[in-house]
């Protein structure tokens, strides 16, 4: 979906800030800095958020792609920087996307047991581990709850914890990766999101990128067979 071009100057600045600092800005002073009133920006904002470009809550940016503004359970702390990664997708894809952050420390804790999990992830091979992804909502429905949706794509311990938090919380099985598919689908999914103008992966793009990083599956809007 296109946007206006104070929409994308917004974007933009939005990500910048994210990806220099890890924070963003007051609306107001974000307001100024590009020379919007207040109403204008509010519009922008709700433009962005129809376009899926961020998530908000109460009207504040809480998820910008690959970055949170708040704790969705993934730490990523790089060279110059820490980010709160909006998933366990989300947090893998930083060090691809954030130049001079090559190498991350991602953290996080098992959903089911609570025990603590670090990797350091790279923009160059996959991290050595044998724990799994698992993601609840199917890609046809992360939206209009993305939050949900991203607050659900978390990393366990072994297939033993996935079926444990299965019970306990009463969800479905999604879809089970990999660190080294997680890693492969983050590797590329966010570029040119730090750019100007950008656009948002069509459907059929998206597919074939899922196919490129060989997930299948109607979780990922694909053919049957196997995922992760």
């Amino acid at each position: 979906m296109p946007i206006s071009p104070r929409a994308e100057r917004l974007r933009h600045a939005i990500y910048t800030q994210l990806a220099e600092h890890g924070t963003l800005q007051t609306r107001d002073a974000l307001a100024a800095e590009l020379g919007l009133t207040s109403a204008e920006y509010k519009l922008a904002l709700a433009e962005l958020a129809d376009a899926h470009h961020v998530v908000l809550d109460g009207g504040e940016v809480v998820l910008a792609h690959p970055f949170a503004t708040r704790s969705f359970r993934f730490s990523v702390m790089g060279p110059r920087t820490l980010w709160w990664g909006g998933c366990a997708w989300d947090a893998f894809a930083i060090p691809h996307l954030v130049r001079g952050s090559p190498a991350v420390l991602v953290a996080t804790t098992c959903p089911a047991c609570a025990t603590a999990h670090a990797w350091t992830v790279t923009n160059e091979a996959p991290p050595a581990g044998d724990q799994l992804a698992h993601f609840l909502v199917p890609t046809a429905q992360i939206w209009p709850d993305a939050a949900h949706a991203c607050a659900n794509q978390q990393i366990f311990c072994s297939e033993q914890c996935i079926a444990e938090w299965l019970e306990r919380t009463g969800n479905t099985r999604g879809s089970v990766l990999s660190l080294t598919t997680l890693w492969r689908l983050a590797a590329h999914w966010y570029e040119g999101r730090l750019g100007t103008p950008y656009e948002r992966r069509e459907p059929t793009q998206a597919a074939d990128y899922f196919r490129s990083v060989g997930l299948s599956g109607g979780f990922w809007g694909l053919g049957a067979g196997a995922e992760g």
